[in-house]
């Protein structure tokens, strides 16, 4: 449910504190923890920039494309300008600048670990703020993934307005009631 989150930073060459080695892939990391280190990430990096693609269009244009996009608008926003672009996974054809996907980068990649949690971060805390208006849903608790807390409100409330129309269980609970 609700959006694609991506993030770009800059940092600098040498990063220093302790909180570096506490970095890793932002799914590896508990929810107080990842709060912590983006503000140690926000404070150090030279610059950072965060994109998101609506649920809407995921259900458009598909995940992968919509996350691209993110990744653009994140990457729009850094100044300078990046020189290269490191990203996990995804190689991005839709940018002039250079750019490598890295397979598992968030495991192996420092820079990407570091946007994964500002992603992950910004992601968890839209959603929190969508949970406001969708209590029944307990977005608060599951951030909208796909936990056997969220599939058992989904089955007892039915698709809300911010869920993803083109994601299984919600795309065949949408063609029942059709």
């Amino acid at each position: 449910m609700g959006p694609v989150v991506a993030a770009a930073v800059i940092l600098p060459d040498a990063v220093k504190g302790r909180w570096k080695s506490r970095v890793r892939d932002s799914k590896q990391i508990k929810p107080a923890e990842r709060e912590t280190l983006y503000a140690y990430i926000k404070e150090s990096a030279v610059s950072v920039g965060t994109g998101a693609s609506s649920h809407e269009v995921i259900d458009k244009v598909g995940i992968a494309r919509a996350t691209r996009l993110a990744m653009i608008d994140a990457i729009q926003q850094l100044q300078p300008e990046p020189h290269y672009i490191l990203i996990d996974y995804f190689k991005l054809p839709e940018t002039p600048l250079p750019n490598r996907g890295v397979p598992d980068g968030d495991n192996i990649c420092f820079s990407i670990a570091c946007a994964s949690i500002i992603a992950k971060v910004t992601r968890d805390r839209l959603v929190i703020k969508m949970a406001n208006d969708f209590p029944e849903y307990g977005f608060d608790s599951h951030k909208g993934y796909g936990t056997r807390r969220h599939l058992e409100c989904l089955r007892r409330n039915g698709p809300c307005p911010l869920h993803r129309k083109s994601f299984r269980p919600v795309s065949e609970m949408v063609g029942q009631l059709l």
